[in-house]
């Protein structure tokens, strides 16, 4: 008889590694990842894969019945500034505080259409195709 494992890899990290990648996520290696971080471990962001995927999840947006518009390139590098920007001088808490209201809330910034400036809120996760799942 075998004796279950009770390696973290093996009861926790392995089987949500599977379970992601059945979702639609992508593995990367090591040596990918530190190539998308520059190098540099301490970027924690994948900064051309979030841009991207900001981009795609922020594409249309509705301004009014009649008018669709698109996120400013502008506004998605502030998004990105905002996840960099954590206020960890107020402690991890905070912190995470932050990171979580950005998810899952997203964030509001200024955009000018058509001559007017509108309040138009950038979204991290795609609820509408996340949510059909």
């Amino acid at each position: 008889m075998n004796t279950p494992s009770f390696k973290e890899d093996h009861i926790s990290q392995i089987p949500a590694l599977q379970m992601l990648q059945k979702l639609g996520y992508t593995y990367l290696s090591q040596a990918e990842a530190e190539k998308l971080r520059g190098g540099k471990t301490s970027n924690v962001l994948l900064e051309d894969i979030l841009r991207k995927q900001l981009k795609e999840i922020n594409s249309e947006k509705r301004i009014s019945s009649s008018k669709t518009t698109y996120i400013s390139d502008a506004n998605i590098e502030n998004g990105i500034r905002a996840l960099k920007e954590l206020p960890m001088n107020e402690g991890y808490i905070a912190a995470c505080e932050t990171v979580y209201n950005l998810i899952t809330l997203g964030k509001a910034f200024e955009q000018s259409f058509d001559g007017d400036k509108k309040s138009i809120t950038l979204q991290y996760i795609d609820w509408k195709k996340n949510c059909e799942q």
